[in-house]
């Protein structure tokens, strides 16, 4: 089980993960107007929008025809999390007359590209966006909810505004101890271990490897830190930088049997230092702190893996920690209160 948050379903009870029981009150798509389209994938289109009633921009998702649970679920947990620190806010959920297109309407986020942003981050950056990422899944995950698709294309960041949302909970799930969930989630780049070797009873810290590959990218000026051309192909990239002799230690921890005729994955790869990937043009970034943070998120075994609120408080952050404290303090001082968000 999840060393942490295992029984936060059980805790916030029945009506707050049944989505199959959960009813949907539909509003008509008069209001809204289709600006432009924003991208697109497997599950649904993305469009810029415009709220015609308060002239507001936002982003309209509509949802590719899916299992009406697959729906449920994304509503539910977007309405249980919108609201908490770093979540794209769900704003309406809109049904044509025909009932055979949903959409989402969701807040507008002035997004920078990844491959734009990436190259230019610097490490106040990289400190500011990660703890932003961190303080939404110490929400989510202490919520009951594994996020399963973290990917730079699923986090929004409005660099003018210093602003992050984590989006796209198409793939977010419930967590409960001792069920079996589906491995065919996430994104290749950012699979974790536990989803390229089939082991289904995986928790929260599926989402924290992903923001170990999302640092790595950041830190080592690299637009995908392990990049495979398939799924065999994304676990051999990982056993050439951590090694071998602890990737068969988790294999035989956790009584998972895998079998691969890849014959590449059954030869022994040393475990390689983080500072072999340190050049000329990260090492501003790479420090001692940063190094140590990496190497507690890319662990084989997902019970080592540092949990979100454990990442927040790594000695990596203090600046980022003193500054929102700072913040906090001018808003007493001027207001005589804290808004409740104040650190966030």
């Amino acid at each position: 089980m999840s060393r942490v948050h295992a029984d936060a379903n059980a805790i916030l009870g029945k009506s707050w993960y049944d989505y199959d029981n959960f009813r949907i009150d539909w509003s008509p798509p008069d209001r809204y107007e289709i600006i432009r389209r924003l991208g697109g994938g497997k599950y649904s289109e993305v469009f810029e929008g415009l709220d015609t009633v308060n002239s507001d921009r936002c982003v309209i998702k509509v949802l590719k025809p899916v299992a009406a649970k697959k729906i449920k679920r994304e509503i539910k947990v977007l309405r249980n999390l919108t609201g908490g620190p770093n979540v794209i806010a769900l704003l309406d959920v809109v049904r044509d007359t025909s009932g055979r297109y949903h959409s989402l309407v969701m807040e507008y986020v002035e997004n920078v590209d990844w491959k734009r942003l990436f190259p230019v981050l610097t490490e106040g950056d990289i400190k500011h966006y990660i703890f932003q990422l961190l303080c939404a899944l110490s929400h989510v995950h202490a919520h009951g909810v594994m996020h399963r698709d973290v990917k730079p294309a699923n986090i929004m960041i409005d660099y003018q505004r210093r602003k992050l949302r984590l989006i796209d909970w198409g793939l977010a799930e419930f967590y409960h101890v001792n069920v079996d969930y589906h491995i065919r989630v996430g994104s290749r780049y950012y699979k974790a271990p536990e989803l390229l070797v089939g082991y289904k009873r995986y928790d929260y810290s599926l989402d924290m490897w992903s923001v170990g590959c999302m640092f790595a990218s950041m830190v080592f000026r690299k637009e995908h830190f392990f990049r495979g051309s398939d799924n065999d192909d994304q676990l051999l990239k990982i056993l050439k930088t951590l090694g071998t002799e602890k990737f068969d230690l988790y294999l035989k921890t956790y009584n998972i049997h895998f079998e691969t005729e890849i014959d590449n994955l059954l030869v022994n790869h040393p475990k390689q230092p983080w500072s072999r990937f340190i050049t000329a043009e990260n090492r501003h970034l790479a420090s001692t702190d940063a190094m140590d943070f990496l190497d507690k998120l890319l662990r084989y075994d997902h019970a080592e893996r540092l949990t979100a609120q454990e990442a927040e408080a790594h000695p990596f952050f203090n600046t980022v920690r003193l500054e929102a404290i700072s913040i906090k303090g001018d808003l007493v001082n001027d207001s005589g209160f804290a808004s409740e968000n104040s650190a966030a």
